[in-house]
């Protein structure tokens, strides 16, 4: 078979040519336009059964799939990772339009809202979120925002950095800490005067008792991970010593304290 594109990292690239040239040639027949048809379709037909046949265009472009489910990024074909890819992209495209439309529709519609200081201060809750509306509410006279919405987000930053915290996400935990640092001060700039300790120090401990769900696993404690060293040192003397090699019997002089008899 017969490829028309370079191989790229030892592959072969497929050409949808390779299917066209598996066609059978046409046979010679009278120059009639429905005989004509039906020989272009039979010739079509023919060439999608050879393609599938062993050896063809499209049974080794599925083998080439087949293949791809047990083996890694760098084994698949290349363009089976160039669809990946395409379709990867493709989908983060979609999402993030999607995601922008109702974002903006959101914004949309909370500043619509009508202003609104909601709650009357009253219960636990009250004492905690009446001076958060207030403040908001001041602020939002210098700034192009209705009150609701701000007051939205602040719930909005609040939802996200609790639940997010907790699965451990570090982003939305620093959401989190930053979201009781705000509600604090808020509180702080808004409660009346006379009780305005207490109400700061009532939201500081409903704070720290949903910052057990917010902070779920979190030490201040120092990790210390004891890992077995990877290379083991083993220390050894090797002595290499060259020995001479004994000679054999009758071949020298003899031993030096064998002298010849004399008279």
């Amino acid at each position: 078979m017969t490829h028309h594109d370079k191989p790229v990292n030892g592959q072969d690239n497929p050409s949808f040519l390779d299917l066209l040239n598996q066609l059978p040639p046409v046979p010679t027949a009278p120059k009639l336009e429905g005989k004509h048809a039906t020989m272009r379709f039979a010739r079509l037909r023919t060439a999608w059964k050879a393609s599938w046949e062993e050896g063809g265009f499209l049974y080794q472009r599925w083998e080439e799939v087949f293949r791809a489910r047990n083996a890694s990024w760098h084994e698949a074909a290349n363009w089976i990772k160039a669809a990946a890819l395409f379709g990867g992209l493709s989908l983060i495209v979609l999402m993030l339009d999607a995601t922008g439309d109702i974002a903006s529709a959101t914004l949309k519609s909370l500043s619509a809202v009508p202003a609104t200081s909601g709650g009357d201060g009253r219960g636990l809750w009250g004492t905690v979120d009446h001076p958060v509306r207030v403040f908001l509410a001041d602020q939002a006279a210098y700034l192009s925002v209705a009150p609701a919405a701000l007051y939205a987000f602040w719930q909005l930053t609040g939802l996200v950095g609790l639940v997010g915290g907790f699965f451990g996400n570090a982003g939305a935990r620093i959401a989190w800490l930053l979201f009781g640092i705000g509600s604090l001060a808020m509180i702080w700039s808004a409660a009346p005067a006379g009780g305005r300790a207490a109400a700061t120090g009532l939201a500081a401990l409903m704070w720290a008792l949903a910052s057990m769900f917010a902070l779920r696993g979190l030490t201040l404690r120092p990790v210390v991970h004891n890992h077995p060293p990877q290379y083991q040192f083993n220390p050894e003397l090797h002595l290499h010593a060259t020995l001479p090699a004994p000679t054999p019997a009758g071949d020298g002089p003899g031993p030096d304290n064998v002298h010849p008899r004399q008279r």
